[in-house]
C-alpha cells in the first residue's frame, strides 16, 4: 500500500537526516560546552530513534491480516508510538538535569559562528523534513508519521531558540544558555505525553470521533424504512474504526428485504466515510 511505503520513506529521510545532524550538533556542544547544544544534539538523538521505531512499526502495521490476527496488524502502529513516547520523557528528564546543573555551576558557553551554522543548517534540514512528514501525514493520516511531523515542526523552534542563546553568550550572558537546554527538554516532555495520550486512547479502544458517529446517523436516517437504531459501538483497528449497530425494521418485512436493508447501509457507511473500516447492523423486527 501506498500508505506504508510513503511512511518507510518518510522513516529513512528522518534517519539521515537526524543522524547528521545529531553527529554535527555533538562535536559542536563539546567544543563550545553549550548545554541547549547539548539538549538539540540529544533530541536529535531521540529522533533517530523516533525513526528506526516508526520504520519498524510501520512495517509490522503493514502486515495483512492472517489466522491468529484477523483484523490486521493495525495497532503496532499505536504500540510503537507509545515506545517513543516514553523514550522521549526519559531523554527530556536527563536534559532537564543536565541543563539545571549547567545553571547552578554557571558554565560559560564558548561563542563561536560554527555555533550559529550548525542551527541555521538544522532549521533548514527540519523545515525540508517537516513539509515532507506532514505532507505524507495529511495523506494518510499515519499517528507515527503525524508523531515525527510534529517533531520536526518543534525542532524547528528548538533551533531557533538555542541560536538565540548562542548569540546571547556572544555578549556574556550565559544563563540563557541553561534555561533554553530546560525549556527544550520540557517541549520534549510535553509533546512526549501528548503522542503518549493519543496513542494510549486507541490501544484502550476509545470509541469513534463525534462527527464520524453524525456521519453515520445521517447516512441510516436517508433509510425511512429504518425506525429505530440501538448498540452503536466503535472500536479501532488500527488507524481506522469497525463499528458495529442494530437497526428496527418492520417485522412484517421478509429476511431477506430486512437484511438487504442492512447490507446496503454498510456498504454505503465503509463506502462513504474513510475513518471506517468494517461496518456490522444487525436486524430486529419492531
Amino acid at each position: 500500500m501506498n500508505r506504508y511505503k510513503d511512511a518507510k520513506k518518510a522513516s529513512i529521510f528522518g534517519i539521515i537526516g537526524n543522524s547528521a545532524l545529531f553527529i554535527i550538533k555533538i562535536i559542536s556542544s563539546i567544543v563550545s560546552g553549550s548545554e541547549s547544544m547539548l539538549a538539540d544534539a540529544f533530541n536529535s538523538g531521540s529522533d533517530i530513534f523516533s525513526s528506526i521505531v516508526t520504520t519498524i512499526g510501520n512495517r509490522i502495521s503493514s502486515k495483512p491480516k492472517d489466522k491468529d490476527h484477523n483484523l490486521g496488524h493495525g495497532k503496532a502502529e499505536y504500540i510503537f508510538s507509545l515506545m517513543i513516547s516514553m523514550t522521549m520523557v526519559l531523554i527530556g528528564l536527563s536534559i532537564i538535569k543536565s541543563s539545571f546543573m549547567s545553571l547552578l555551576n554557571k558554565n560559560e558557553v564558548i561563542y563561536s559562528p560554527f555555533l550559529i551554522g550548525v542551527c541555521l543548517i538544522t532549521i533548514v534540514v527540519k523545515i525540508l523534513l517537516y513539509v515532507y512528514t506532514d505532507r505524507i501525514y495529511r495523506k494518510h493520516n499515519n499517528l507515527l508519521i503525524k508523531a515525527a511531523s510534529k517533531d520536526h515542526r518543534n525542532d524547528i523552534l528548538i533551533t531557533t531558540l538555542n541560536l538565540i542563546s548562542i548569540i546571547m553568550s556572544k555578549n556574556k550572558i550565559y544563563f540563557i544558555d541553561g534555561f533554553i537546554g530546560m525549556v527544550i527538554s520540557m517541549w520534549i516532555i510535553v509533546t512526549a505525553i501528548k503522542l503518549f495520550k493519543e496513542s494510549y486512547d486507541v490501544l484502550m479502544d476509545k470509541t469513534i470521533s463525534e462527527e464520524a458517529r453524525k456521519e453515520v446517523l445521517e447516512i441510516v436516517d436517508r433509510h425511512p424504512e429504518i425506525k429505530k437504531v440501538q448498540h452503536f459501538i466503535g472500536t479501532p483497528i488500527g488507524y481506522k474504526y469497525q463499528i458495529s449497530l442494530t437497526i428496527f425494521v418492520d417485522g412484517n418485512l421478509t429476511t431477506f428485504a430486512s437484511h438487504k436493508i442492512a447490507d446496503d447501509l454498510e456498504k454505503e457507511i465503509t463506502s462513504q466515510i474513510d475513518e471506517i473500516y468494517l461496518a456490522i447492523i444487525h436486524v430486529n423486527p419492531i
